[in-house]
């Protein structure tokens, strides 16, 4: 560790013997021999040994500690404070914005060391190049529901930097963001340069250098700090680290943490699209159901909001929360699994029952094919497929509407099944669930409790949110915390 002189003199009790010893002085963390100092009267800084030459201090005025040790009183004696070298590993959301909140100071410096030419990639390309920022789910305990993976963690931690303090961050710093009717959160420009220059911004203010092309294979642990080990065969000394290398498709890409004793919970996708090929439902591709409710056979998993029919299978949010809760179920069953869908949302058996006794008394010559059950919730498309799989002829009325048919229809519109034999990851979203165990982490400063000096953030960490700005926000949150803890003695 490097160490910086301050231009600041306080009155410095040493005894004798550790004088003679070393001749020298500095903060932290102080031997045996410097034990009697009085670190106390230099306002928090605790005096230690430092192997500098100082200047021939004045002479000692005499006198004697409470167990008889004779002391020296020097006036004027410069206090130097350790020069720490920060080092960033990975610049996405997560890196950047750490390195644009870690205090601006005289005794360290940061440096970011991405692997790639560019910084923040995925801010980029998220939301449609729109970047949704956060969401509006201020209330901890409700914030922590979206996250299939680490829910304590986020419940606790947005007391520290929740939705309300990433929205007041990039506001102070000009970038206002609007709240869409969903909740998801954007800069009111539609512009994710605008989130990106932001920080670009704030890093440059706080003098944050960027290394490019710089993947880290290897990090070494010495007495004294670190050293970076990187792909083209350089190296780089930093005394703290801070890993915010995002989420890894394989095990195999974690080795370098696991060889500093870190578990790893094994990384899979989190959310994808459920794929159906050759399936007749796909005949509709293009059909969104507002509020639809999505079962996983097999699982207590049941998630709702809007579905979409692709030309491949079924998307939307409904279909990408449920894939993010079950990521880890439908991994181990390769993606093949089938699940249920109610196209009426909430709608029970009995509600249907009910509705089509009534249909059938009040509108009984009517054809079933042109009086959809609940047109404001299914698609017209939807309900003649539905009503053609229930074995409704297009000219069956609903006072004709046999038991049979009665049924079936019933059971399609709240439980209609359907065999998923694959995923196809959503590009917007990529995310994966897995990564360094967070009971590993201490939740308050994000340091490792393996490795002193180590520090995580961001997707790194087995801790994934589903779509509508929750990654983003364990990024922003994991790393503010992270920045305001790394630089301190």
């Amino acid at each position: 560790m490097k160490y910086c002189t301050i231009a600041k003199y306080r009155l410095i009790h040493f005894s004798s013997k550790a004088a003679s010893q070393s001749n020298c002085y500095l903060p932290y963390p102080y031997p045996k021999a410097a034990e009697s100092c009085e670190g106390q009267r230099l306002d928090g800084y605790t005096i230690v040994i430092h192997h500098v030459q100082i200047p021939k201090p004045p002479s000692p005025a005499k006198g004697r500690d409470s167990a008889g040790t004779k002391l020296h009183h020097f006036d004027r004696v410069p206090l130097y404070l350790p020069f720490m070298k920060i080092a960033i590993i990975g610049g996405g959301a997560a890196g950047c914005f750490a390195a644009a909140n870690i205090p601006a100071g005289p005794d360290h410096e940061v440096v970011v060391y991405e692997k790639t030419g560019k910084l923040m990639q995925k801010v980029k390309a998220s939301g449609g190049g729109r970047c949704n920022v956060t969401h509006d789910c201020i209330d901890p305990e409700q914030l922590s529901t979206y996250y299939p993976r680490g829910r304590n963690w986020v419940k606790k931690s947005a007391y520290d930097f929740g939705p309300a303090d990433t929205i007041a961050w990039f506001e102070a710093r000009g970038v206002a963001l609007k709240t869409e009717p969903d909740g998801r959160m954007f800069p009111v420009t539609d512009d994710s340069q605008s989130i990106i220059d932001c920080i670009r911004a704030e890093m440059l203010r706080k003098k944050v250098a960027v290394c490019f092309h710089k993947p880290v294979e290897k990090i070494i642990k010495q007495d004294d700090g670190f050293v970076l080990r990187f792909a083209d065969g350089s190296s780089a000394p930093a005394d703290r680290v801070l890993v915010t290398t995002g989420g890894a498709p394989r095990t195999g890409q974690y080795h370098w943490l696991e060889e500093l004793g870190h578990t790893i919970a094994p990384p899979v996708p989190s959310l994808f699209t459920f794929n159906m090929p050759q399936n007749p439902i796909t005949q509709l591709m293009g059909v969104a159901v507002a509020d639809a409710t999505v079962k996983i056979q097999g699982t207590k998993i049941e998630t709702g909001g809007p579905v979409l029919i692709t030309h491949w299978g079924l998307s939307g949010p409904a279909i990408l929360r449920a894939s993010a809760f079950a990521a880890r179920e439908l991994a181990v069953w390769n993606y093949e699994f089938d699940v249920l869908i109610n196209w009426a949302g909430d709608a029970s058996h009995q509600d249907l029952k009910d509705a089509i006794e009534s249909r059938k008394k009040e509108l009984g010559k009517q054809l079933v094919m042109s009086r959809n059950l609940y047109p404001e919730k299914i698609p017209r498309r939807l309900w003649e497929y539905l009503a053609a799989q229930s074995g409704i002829a297009d000219n069956t009325r609903w006072g004709e509407l046999k038991a049979p048919m009665q049924k079936m229809l019933t059971s399609n519109l709240i439980a209609y099944p359907l065999r998923v034999t694959g995923k196809t990851t959503f590009k917007e979203e990529f995310v994966t669930c897995g990564g360094v165990t967070p009971a590993e982490i201490d939740r308050k400063s994000m340091e490792s409790k393996v490795v002193d000096g180590l520090f995580f953030a961001g997707e790194v960490m087995d801790i994934d949110g589903v779509t509508g700005g929750f990654n983003f926000q364990h990024a922003w949150n994991s790393a503010w915390i992270a920045a305001n803890h790394i630089s301190k003695v």
